[in-house]
C-alpha cells in the first residue's frame, strides 16, 4: 500500500504542508529490496537507467527476484550484474537479445522469461499504477507471444487480454528532484520511468540533482512526489556510466542497394505525416529527410519531432531514438513517456511506419522479430507498430544472403502481425497489396520482371 514512507521530517524541511522525502545512499536503498520480490527497473536501452541502485543491489545477498524492465540487462547497466550473480529467477521485458547472460541463463534453465511487446509492457505498468485490472489490445493477436492469452473480438478486431503489472519495488532514474519527491526527467529519459514510478508499493528514485521545494516549477513536474518514497543522489560522472554516456553519432557506410530502398520509401511520405522508422534500412530514411519536407518523425521511446543526428555528442547530451542513437530535436518537438508514445501508435495517430522484415507473405503477414538461430529474442515495439500504424511499409532485401526469398507464400517464421503490410520495397521491386492481392507495381533500376519472378517465393499480380 502507498503511504508507508518511513522517516522524512515535516513541513519545515520540504516547505509548508509538504513532507520531505528521505534521501538515502544507494546501499541503504538497496537494503529495502527483499528476496522474492518483484522489481521494476526504468530505462530504455542505455538512457534513464537507475545504475546506482541496481549496482548497489548486486552487492547484496537478495535472491529470487522477478525483474521487470524494457531491456533486461543492457551491457551490465541494469540486469546484467544481477543475472551474473544468480539473483534473478524471472525476467519480464520486451528485449533480451543484447544480453548474453540472459541468453545463457535461459538456456540453462536458471531464468524464467516472459516476453511482452514494448507497448503492452508500458500499458500494463500504467494500468497497474492506475488500479485497472487489465485491458484488451490488438497487439500480438495471432502470434506466439499471445498464444495462451484470452482473446475477444471487439469492434470487429481480435484483441488480446493483458493483466495489469505491478511491482513490490521500483527503481527509477530522474534528472532532478525536489525534497518533496517531485521528479523531472531529461529529454527522452521519461521512457518507462514514469509508469514504473506509479506501479510499485515502494518507489526509489536516483536523481542527478536534488533541489529545494519550489525550484522545480509545477508545470515541469513529470512524476508527483506522492509516488516517491526515497531519493538517492547520483554521484557517478558521465564517464562512469559507460555506454549510457558515450553513445556517439558516426558516419554510416551504406551500400547503394540499401540506400536506394530508403530513397524509394521516402517517396511514400507526405508533408504533415507522422512517421515512425524502425531499425535497419528504415533508419536510413531519416538521413534523407529535410526540414522543408514537413515530415514529423516519432520514436517509441518518447519523442515527436526527431531531427538529424548531431555532429558530435552522445546520449547524455542529446535525446536518443529507439535505436539508441543520439538525435536532435526540431522546432516544435515534444517529449513524453513510453506509455503515451505507444498510445499514439495503437490509437492510430502515427500515419506511417517503415519497418524492416524477415518475411512477408501473400496474406500481408509480417515476420520481423524472431531471427533464426537466436535462442532468446526481443520483440521490442515491432508488434505495436505493425498493427497500430495507419500504413505499414516494409523495407528489406529481396532475398536472404543465400538467395532464399523473403517474399513467400506463407510466413514460416514467428509472426509480428497478421494482414498489416501495405507495401514492400526491396532492391529489386515495389509490391503493394491491391484488393488483397500481392501486386508488383514497380521495378527498381536494373531489375527485370523475370529476375523478380525468379527470386520471389510468393505468387503475385503484375501492374507495371
Amino acid at each position: 500500500m502507498r503511504g508507508r514512507r518511513a522517516g522524512g521530517g515535516g513541513p519545515d524541511r520540504a516547505g509548508r504542508g509538504v513532507k520531505a522525502v528521505p534521501v538515502l545512499t544507494a546501499q541503504q536503498a538497496a537494503s529495502r529490496v527483499k528476496s522474492g520480490q518483484t522489481l521494476l527497473v526504468g530505462g530504455f536501452g542505455m538512457t534513464g537507467n537507475p545504475v546506482h541502485l541496481v549496482h548497489a543491489l548486486a552487492e547484496t545477498d537478495v535472491r529470487e527476484l522477478t525483474y521487470v524492465a524494457n531491456n533486461v540487462g543492457e551491457a551490465g547497466l541494469s540486469g546484467g550484474r544481477l543475472l551474473r550473480n544468480g539473483q534473478l529467477k524471472k525476467a519480464v521485458g520486451s528485449y533480451f537479445t543484447s544480453n548474453r547472460e540472459a541468453v545463457q541463463a535461459y538456456q540453462g534453465g536458471q531464468l524464467d522469461v516472459q516476453l511482452i511487446p514494448q507497448g503492452t509492457l508500458a500499458e500494463a505498468l500504467r494500468a497497474g499504477g492506475a488500479g485497472i485490472g487489465g485491458f484488451f489490445t490488438p497487439t500480438a493477436a495471432g502470434t506466439v507471444v499471445a498464444e495462451d492469452a484470452e482473446t475477444r473480438t471487439l469492434n470487429g478486431q481480435e484483441m488480446v487480454f493483458v493483466p495489469a503489472l505491478r511491482g513490490d519495488v521500483a527503481f527509477v532514474r530522474a534528472w532532478r528532484a525536489d525534497r518533496a519527491g517531485n521528479l523531472q526527467y531529461r529529454l527522452t529519459e521519461q521512457n518507462f520511468n514514469r509508469a514504473m514510478a506509479t506501479a510499485a508499493d515502494l518507489v526509489i528514485a536516483e536523481v542527478e540533482e536534488i533541489v529545494e521545494v519550489g525550484e522545480i516549477a509545477p508545470e515541469h513536474v513529470h512524476t508527483p512526489g506522492l509516488f516517491v518514497d526515497y531519493l538517492v543522489q547520483a554521484t557517478l560522472t558521465p564517464a562512469d556510466l559507460g555506454s549510457s554516456a558515450d553513445v556517439r553519432s558516426g558516419a554510416k557506410k551504406v551500400d547503394d542497394a540499401r540506400l536506394n530502398i530508403a530513397r524509394r520509401a521516402l517517396q511514400e511520405l507526405r508533408p504533415g505525416d507522422v512517421v515512425n522508422l524502425g531499425i535497419g534500412i528504415p533508419t536510413l530514411v531519416a538521413d534523407l529527410i529535410t526540414e522543408d519536407m514537413n515530415i514529423n518523425l516519432h520514436t517509441e521511446n518518447g519523442m515527436l519531432g526527431v531531427g538529424p543526428a548531431p555532429e558530435g555528442g552522445g546520449a547524455m547530451d542529446y535525446p536518443v531514438n529507439a535505436g539508441k542513437i543520439p538525435v536532435t530535436a526540431l522546432p516544435g518537438a515534444s517529449y513524453f513517456d513510453s506509455a503515451d508514445s505507444f498510445a499514439m501508435i495503437r490509437g492510430q495517430h502515427v500515419d506511417v511506419a517503415v519497418m524492416g522484415g524477415l518475411q512477408v507473405d501473400e496474406a500481408g503477414n509480417l515476420a520481423n522479430w524472431a531471427v533464426p538461430g537466436k535462442p532468446l529474442l526481443g520483440v521490442g515495439g515491432a508488434m505495436d507498430l505493425a498493427s497500430g500504424a495507419g500504413r505499414l511499409i516494409v523495407t528489406m532485401n529481396h532475398t536472404d544472403p543465400d538467395g532464399t526469398p523473403k517474399l513467400v507464400q506463407e510466413c514460416t517464421l514467428p509472426l509480428t502481425a497478421r494482414g498489416v503490410v501495405d507495401m514492400v520495397i526491396t532492391e529489386q521491386a515495389v509490391f503493394e497489396f491491391v484488393d488483397g492481392r500481392l501486386t508488383l507495381t514497380e521495378l527498381q533500376p536494373g531489375a527485370t520482371l523475370e529476375s523478380v519472378q525468379a527470386s520471389t517465393g510468393a505468387d503475385f499480380d503484375v501492374r507495371l
